[in-house]
């Protein structure tokens, strides 16, 4: 299986990638955001010393405590990082030879407005927060050569949906990942440039939180990259009755419970956590 970015093949099996997260807003959920774009590019620069391979820039929490930001406030806390990020990349130096180098930039956005608009000027993938609620998100992909990662959610964004019931979980997944790829390939993203995250917390209670990291296996039948967004998550306070601070215990052993099960993909607040116990996983497991 391979990924294609921006022309770029990833080829897996491999080391799983960890994708750190840099919030570029003052409200994010776990405390870390931050406003200052000198203060976002180091942070993306600590990063990927600790050992990330893709940083995911968000320019607008995906909470619920505040409305959705207008179009152009949310651009206008993205486009000067994105900007300014390649730059700042090819001054960064890989930990180890294992890392993807050098990072990948994705873009955590749900509104095409502000995909287009930065995709046009810098970024890697494109992180649809808002279910590829139609095929748009896709088509600027399509046009620009960026990867798509499509999230499992019901509803959309902005709003909270934790009252969400499903009569059979694993086939509101199957038909949704089978019904967005489609979408997508139809638009003109190849099947190589999608990633699959199962949406952890959103619109899911904490038992189909659980039964999704139990079960992750069942997501291979698409033959598509997994990303697992573990960090710091609401099911991760629901287990250890911790706030989103003190959850990066709980963080890794739900990165090692993924890993397990062949996911590829990890994003994260603590990088260096993360990619330590990926590293140290894959060692143990590697055939000699």
């Amino acid at each position: 299986m391979k990924l294609l970015v921006r022309g770029e093949e990833i080829t897996f099996p491999r080391q799983p990638l960890v994708m750190g997260i840099v919030n570029l807003c003052a409200d994010s959920f776990s405390g870390d955001g931050l406003v200052d774009v000198d203060a976002a590019l180091a942070k993306a620069r600590q990063m990927v010393a600790d050992g990330a391979d893709i940083i995911d820039v968000g320019g607008e929490s995906a909470g619920t405590k505040r409305a959705a930001m207008p179009e152009q406030e949310e651009i206008a806390n993205l486009l000067p990082f994105v900007e300014r990020f390649r730059e700042e990349a090819a001054t960064m130096a890989p930990r180890d030879a294992a890392q993807h180098f050098p990072p990948i930039l994705s873009i955590n956005t749900w509104r095409p407005a502000v995909a287009r608009s930065v995709l046009h000027v810098g970024g890697d993938l494109l992180n649809d927060i808002g279910a590829l609620s139609t095929d748009e998100n896709a088509r600027i992909c399509a046009e620009t050569g960026a990867a798509l990662l499509i999230m499992h959610t019901v509803g959309q964004p902005k709003v909270a949906h934790t009252h969400v019931q499903y009569d059979d979980l694993w086939m509101s997944l199957e038909q949704f990942f089978r019904e967005k790829i489609a979408m997508a390939a139809n638009a003109g993203v190849p099947l190589d440039s999608i990633v699959l995250d199962p949406g952890i917390d959103f619109a899911k209670q904490k038992d189909d939180n659980l039964r999704i990291y139990r079960e992750l296996q069942r997501l291979h039948q698409f033959g598509r990259p997994i990303l697992l967004p573990v960090s710091r998550k609401t099911v991760i306070g629901d287990v250890l009755g911790l706030p989103p601070a003190e959850r990066d215990a709980g963080t890794v052993a739900c990165v090692v419970s993924g890993l397990l099960r062949g996911a590829q993909i990890f994003r994260v607040h603590n990088v260096r956590a993360a990619a330590e116990a990926v590293r140290m996983i894959s060692a143990v497991f590697v055939k000699e």
